[in-house]
């Protein structure tokens, strides 16, 4: 059975999003770590996170795949809105470490006019830091659309930062609507695109893939995620990507434009294409 889930509220407590999970038929899933608009953090509960690592390994769920704030922009022109968010992402590993041996995954940033070798600098520079103190945890550059000042819409640019690093606790989540709009055509060529990451970055660095169908046509750098089956990439690829012998074994997230029920039904859709 593969690993499939959706983005769930953690509002609610890690162990709330594990029965939720479990309800809607999902063996992963995803939380935010603090509002994704913003940067306040729930109130830490060390004996919920210990009941909620628990219950996972009870029922034999896959990796969790946690979010950073889409505002936490570590390669941005302002020095002081950059170190703010680097203090953001150790803040965020440190909570993470509550439920080791997860995931948790960032949108790499935009360097808004400094240049894609200096945005890649500012990023490595702060995974360095964030990283330091080794907690369990390993950390996701998520691969993007390339809209405006994006860093990791190329496989070259998530390279570079990983090479940066210079630490196994970097990998990479690959986001289906991201790299079609990006131009990587997985609905034609998803042996083609894998091979090419391989080249690239390394398929051990591939941990986990967001499931999102696009509204937009092939390498259009929009970034708008529809339903899965519903949009320019098709059922068939999403067939394709459950089945691929390189991906069957990735926790495999929803963050299709949904609330729960529809989570539900898209999580039984995508079991029904297994095998």
């Amino acid at each position: 059975m593969r690993y499939i889930g959706c983005h769930l509220s953690a509002s609610a407590g890690n162990l709330a999003m594990v029965r939720t999970a479990e309800k809607i038929g999902a063996n992963t899933f995803a939380f935010f770590t603090r509002n994704p608009r913003g940067s306040k953090a729930k109130k830490e509960d060390p004996v919920d996170a210990a009941a909620a690592v628990a219950a996972l390994g009870e029922k034999g769920f896959g990796h969790l795949v946690a979010h950073g704030a889409y505002t936490m922009n570590l390669c941005t022109a302002d020095p002081d809105a950059r170190a703010f968010a680097c203090d953001v992402l150790c803040d965020d590993l440190r909570r993470m470490a509550a439920l080791p041996g997860q995931y948790y995954n960032f949108h790499p940033g935009s360097h808004v006019g400094q240049g894609v070798e200096a945005g890649i600098d500012h990023i490595a520079r702060a995974l360095k830091k964030a990283l330091e103190p080794g907690y369990p945890v390993t950390v996701l550059l998520e691969t993007m659309a390339g809209k405006g000042s994006e860093i990791g819409g190329r496989f070259e640019e998530l390279k570079a930062i990983i090479d940066a690093v210079g630490s196994d606790s970097v990998g990479v989540c690959l986001d289906t609507c991201h790299i079609y709009d990006g131009g990587y055509d997985i609905v034609s060529d998803l042996d083609g695109v894998l091979a090419e990451f391989d080249r690239v970055v390394g398929l051990d660095r591939l941990k986990a893939l967001h499931l999102n169908d696009s509204k937009n046509a092939f390498a259009s750098h929009k970034d708008r995620h529809e339903c899965i089956g519903q949009g320019s990439l098709g059922l068939e690829t999403f067939r394709a990507i459950i089945n691929h012998p390189l991906l069957a074994d990735k926790p495999m997230i929803l963050e299709t434009p949904n609330e729960l029920p529809g989570y539900q039904a898209e999580i039984a859709l995508l079991r029904s294409l297994e095998g």
